[in-house]
């Protein structure tokens, strides 16, 4: 079992910066897959940001060279640095990562952005 608790959202204006964070309730030093995905209202939950199980990193089209997802294990945390935030970048953001098997995630944060 694990547990993610995410934090930092808020309402932010077009152009302005966020960063999030994502807790976990153990180590991830073992863990490959994990990262952020984001709901909008009406819509599907979409992949924003992820480690991939090669060890590298995905992007959603939309946020490359706008979002930066890292990591620092000794702090059990996943972070996603957003910047040139926009109107429709806002949603829901749910920290997500699979562990045995099982995908796991948190309560989600919201971030809206708008003037």
């Amino acid at each position: 079992q694990v547990e993610l608790v995410e934090s930092g959202g808020g309402l932010v204006q077009p152009g302005g910066s966020l960063r999030l964070s994502c807790v976990a309730s153990r180590s991830i030093a073992s863990i490959n897959v994990m990262g952020w995905y984001r709901q909008a209202p009406g819509k599907q939950r979409e992949l924003v940001a992820s480690f991939t199980s090669a060890g590298s990193t995905n992007y959603a089209d939309s946020v490359v060279g706008r979002f930066t997802i890292s990591r620092d294990n000794a702090k059990k945390t996943v972070n996603l640095q957003m910047s040139s935030l926009r109107p429709e970048d806002t949603a829901v953001y749910y920290c997500n990562l699979r562990f045995l098997g099982r995908h796991y995630w948190g309560q989600g944060t919201q971030v809206t952005v708008s003037s």
